[in-house]
């Protein structure tokens, strides 16, 4: 079965690899580490032990899920993960 770019938005992306490919702050760009942490507005990214968090809204994100790498604007994660998932399973 394919994977489609909607199933990782009604996933929870805590403890996925995310890579920050386009902001509008340029020293994120090339971020790259594991999502641990995710509130209404922000992406915490942990690499190496340092946590950088990053506003959602100013992003795009290439997140690994399930051995597929897929490309995401980061103003369709805001909101709370919990109300996210709930929307997005009501428009399915």
């Amino acid at each position: 079965m394919r994977i489609q770019p909607a199933d990782i938005l009604r996933s929870e992306i805590i403890g996925l690899e995310a890579e920050v490919i386009d902001a509008e702050n340029k020293s994120l760009i090339g971020l790259r580490g594991l999502v641990v942490d995710e509130t209404k507005n922000m992406l915490s990214i942990e690499k190496d032990g340092v946590v950088k968090k990053v506003v959602k809204s100013q992003v795009t994100l290439k997140i690994l899920f399930e051995g597929q790498a897929f490309q995401i604007d980061g103003k369709v994660l805001v909101g709370r993960p919990e109300d996210r998932l709930k929307k997005i399973r009501r428009i399915k």
